[in-house]
């Protein structure tokens, strides 16, 4: 065995699989359990109590991280004029009009976020089917169609910005950091996200809402956590 697959292996050893442990316990282990040669990511999964097959039962959003997601996101926006060159000021990757429709309808897509202005949505439409599949579809839901280009371009910039939508199982799932970082600000991020997908929590949604959380780093093991040490106690169905 390769010494990757042992240290993988051994950290898998350390956690039991059974037990929800609380969030500081467990954010001891996966930062342990993170021993490969890159700076590996955090991830938080939470399975729903709801069935996105319904619309009433959709959960999507947007959760801003105290302290960033560490992760440098390319940036296209779709905006003319004023706000195309507020957008490159900003630091956008990308910004076009009719000429960047062109290009992603072709289906060069070299992007992570999308942003457009209003009045470009006629247009930016025509793409809902190249980009929707792929969650880059901008919504004025989640803070990708607005006016405010600086703003919503420095936040997907930063990684602080992350989208999160219920996928067919159930599952929500965003990276909420980098094992580098400390275990006070994984946690913030971490309850900063429970708490954007409690408020997203649908009309639809019946009995329980979040049925399970988990947490682990890139090449780690799953660990459940207990939802009483990440969820305030009004938001507990």
């Amino acid at each position: 065995m390769s010494k990757a697959g042992k240290r993988i292996r051994s950290a898998r050893e350390t956690v039991n699989r059974d037990k929800a442990y609380g969030l500081d316990e467990a954010l001891k282990l996966m930062k342990a359990g993170a021993k490969a040669k890159f700076d590996e990511s955090v991830d938080i999964a939470m399975n729903l109590g709801v069935d996105p097959k319904h619309a009433d039962q959709m959960v999507r959003g947007v959760c801003n991280l105290p302290n960033g997601s560490g992760r440098s996101l390319k940036v296209a926006v779709f905006a003319r004029g004023a706000k195309a060159e507020e957008a490159r000021n900003a630091g956008a990757d990308i910004v076009g009009a009719e000429d960047l429709v062109d290009i992603v309808s072709k289906g060069t897509i070299d992007f992570d976020r999308c942003i457009a202005t209003p009045d470009l949505m006629g247009l930016v439409g025509r793409l809902g089917k190249v980009l929707g599949p792929r969650g880059l579809m901008p919504n004025p839901r989640v803070g990708t169609v607005t006016m405010d280009v600086a703003n919503a371009v420095k936040g997907a910039k930063s990684g602080a910005v992350v989208e999160f939508r219920v996928e067919k199982a159930g599952i929500v799932h965003a990276g909420v950091g980098k094992a580098s970082f400390s275990e006070a600000h994984l946690a913030e991020n971490i309850r900063a996200f429970v708490d954007a997908v409690n408020r997203a929590k649908p009309a639809g949604s019946k009995g329980t809402y979040v049925k399970k959380v988990a947490i682990k780093s890139t090449m780690g093991p799953g660990i459940k956590v207990e939802q009483s040490t990440v969820m305030a106690a009004t938001t507990q169905n």
